[in-house]
């Protein structure tokens, strides 16, 4: 039987990763406020060092393996931020790491992993073609560390969830950008832990959303990866998911989507409104309340997840050119390294 990680795991990973991570601002929103008759802040983990939530993760499933682990090496398959974190974390701990990628993986990503000493690996047209060497690499005696669905990883990411408790006592929602469900799953898991009156609400693109499909198939289900502004929100969620699908489904109150107009509107809000540089995926909360899609807020937090999009593609965004998908994805390739 699964054991799912706990409030235990997550204070332990809270005090590993301590020297490892930033501890991230949490900022009022009175413009959000003022559209939504919510009280609405930013949690902004986009500063987090390596750009995103990612490196939480990272950093405690790197900090627990053991040393014959740490010295066979690590592997992961990332849509970028993971890979970008997992290769900061196996850095700082002297500890050699391949990062295996699909072509729809942005090239500013790719650079920002590579930056950070890792090796990468471009393999197929999804996560689950990159995933066929990650298996082959394990078969060699390599580590895997995935990007959502394992314990170490579930538990670091739930030590925001501690911060934000912390700063925001009050919370009646928290919205929480969903993919493959580490983030939510950790962050549902204190919450509810601490009040389960807390509402959770998982937000993800209408372009692919396998969490989503796969809570309203009953099961994880394979679903298409297709290009989209939050490409970090992209690929599966694995058929033989071990823990984020039954926590999602167990924790998480709601799952909205939103459109790719709509995510562009929320990168240009939180630049010109909130003076944040985000990514598409780190956007979707702010997209979901400009769309009106969150009844009643309340006390509501944002998780802003992450800022690692590329710069040429933002200043588009901002300019207000054309959001269709397979034109602002054809700036791909490398303003933001």
């Amino acid at each position: 039987m699964t054991s799912f990680p706990t409030l235990q795991d997550s204070f332990a990973a809270r005090a590993r990763i301590a020297g490892g991570i930033r501890q991230t601002p949490l900022v009022e929103s009175d413009a959000l406020s003022a559209l939504t008759g919510g009280r609405i802040a930013l949690k902004l983990e986009q500063l987090q060092i390596t750009g995103s939530f990612k490196l939480r993760g990272a950093t405690n499933a790197v900090l627990s393996l053991s040393d014959a682990q740490k010295a066979a090496g690590v592997v992961g398959v990332s849509t970028g931020n993971h890979g970008r974190g997992l290769a900061y974390a196996a850095a700082h701990a002297g500890v050699r790491c391949i990062i295996c990628m699909s072509e729809l993986v942005p090239q500013n990503k790719v650079d920002g992993i590579r930056a950070q000493g890792a090796e990468v690996r471009i393999i197929g047209r999804s996560q689950d073609d990159a995933q066929l060497e990650v298996d082959r690499l394990v078969a060699e005696g390599m580590t895997m560390l995935p990007p959502f669905d394992h314990r170490d990883i579930i538990a670091g990411q739930s030590t925001l969830a501690l911060e934000l408790i912390a700063q925001a006592p009050d919370l009646d929602s928290v919205l929480v950008p969903l993919s493959g469900g580490g983030l939510i799953s950790g962050v549902a898991m204190v919450m509810k832990a601490v009040n389960p009156a807390i509402r959770i609400i998982g937000v993800s693109m209408e372009r692919g959303a396998a969490m989503h499909a796969s809570l309203a198939a009953g099961k994880p289900v394979q679903v298409e990866e297709q290009e989209t502004l939050a490409d970090s929100l992209g690929g599966g969620i694995g058929l033989d998911n071990a823990y984020t699908f039954e926590m999602t489904r167990r924790l998480v109150d709601a799952v909205v989507l939103v459109t790719e107009a709509e995510i562009a509107a929320a990168i240009r809000h939180a630049y010109v409104a909130e003076r944040q540089v985000i990514e598409g995926s780190g956007s979707v909360g702010i997209a979901a309340l400009l769309a009106g899609k969150i009844d009643t807020p309340g006390r509501c937090v944002a998780l802003i997840s992450g800022q690692n999009i590329d710069m040429a593609l933002h200043k588009r965004i901002i300019d207000g050119e054309d959001v269709d998908v397979a034109a602002l994805t054809r700036t791909k390739g490398g303003a933001d390294a």
